[in-house]
């Protein structure tokens, strides 16, 4: 059985970095992989930290076709909804994410990540987050209510057996600014409007509306996600890491395609008071296949 890696399920760290690099000029893509999988023992943490690796999708097809989901492309087009609402497409070649206790930790491990990449890659987009309230995002609200829990969410996200990219997982990673002024305007009533669930215990609204945001994201209707999101930014710049993992890409785009109003023709109702400034997809391969790019499988 292909192992996943293993900080995709470790829930309940208290720091996290997203690191986005890009190829630099005269190198070339497999070389980052192998830098990469090179950066720790997979089975392992680095130095307690949990290590997520992932790559662009056609970078790793050029360096582990064998083990590439035919279907997985890159968010290399700006999605266009309706009302001219745009998700922008910020791809990237490669994506660590790094999640431990204490930042400090994840600083130094950062950095020493940075610097063991300087020669073949540059950091294109460094992002900063932690826990709120233990599990509400900045909106307030609780966060991943339908996630599914530990020991469903392996079978559902990972890529199976039998299949290319077998034990790995397809990765959103978007970035969402939220109008904080415009948000916390609305009564809490409204708030739930928009949402779809009660504020206090997130249950979900009994007569929601068609644009409400559970409406517009139901897994029942496009299919099973495991969302890892995370509050990121300062006290007067902030928003939402959303951080989604899939088995295949059509759950995700579709909800994308929904929040932009392009399935029914009407707009995710929180996208009126954040809106994304940054999207990338990255397939995120089993320890097993890290190993072998690495030349230390057994």
């Amino acid at each position: 059985m292909s192992l996943p890696q293993a900080g995709i399920f470790a829930l309940g760290t208290a720091s996290h970095a997203y690191l986005e690099f890009d190829v630099s000029a005269g190198r070339k893509g497999g070389e980052l992989v192998t830098a990469i999988s090179a950066l720790r023992e997979p089975r392992t943490t680095m130095g307690g930290v949990n290590l997520v690796a992932g790559f662009r999708p056609e970078l790793w097809r050029e360096a582990a076709p064998d083990d590439a989901p035919a279907e997985l492309v890159g968010f290399n087009e700006d999605l266009i909804g309706i009302d001219g609402f745009v998700m922008p497409a910020t791809q990237h070649d490669a994506v660590l994410w790094l999640s431990g206790s204490a930042y400090d930790v994840i600083f130094d491990i950062a950095r020493e990540a940075i610097a063991a990449l300087d020669t073949i890659a540059s950091i294109a987009e460094e992002t900063s987050s932690w826990p709120y309230r233990h599990d509400r995002d900045l909106t307030g609200f609780i966060d991943g209510t339908e996630n599914p829990d530990l020991v469903d969410a392996p079978d559902l996200v990972l890529v199976p057996e039998g299949n290319p990219g077998a034990g790995g997982t397809i990765l959103l990673l978007q970035k969402w600014a939220h109008d904080v002024a415009a948000w916390e305007s609305l009564p809490v009533t409204k708030q739930e409007q928009v949402i779809g669930r009660a504020k206090p215990d997130s249950v979900e609204l009994e007569d929601k509306a068609q644009d409400s945001h559970v409406t517009s994201t139901d897994q029942d209707t496009f299919g099973k996600i495991f969302r890892r999101n995370m509050p990121y930014g300062t006290v007067t710049d902030h928003g939402t890491m959303f951080v989604g993992f899939s088995s295949e890409q059509r759950p995700l785009s579709t909800m994308l395609e929904s929040m932009a109003g392009l399935t029914s023709g009407v707009r995710d109702a929180l996208t009126f008071y954040t809106r994304a400034v940054a999207g990338a997809y990255y397939f995120v391969p089993s320890t097993d296949w890290l190993r072998r790019v690495n030349g230390t499988a057994a």
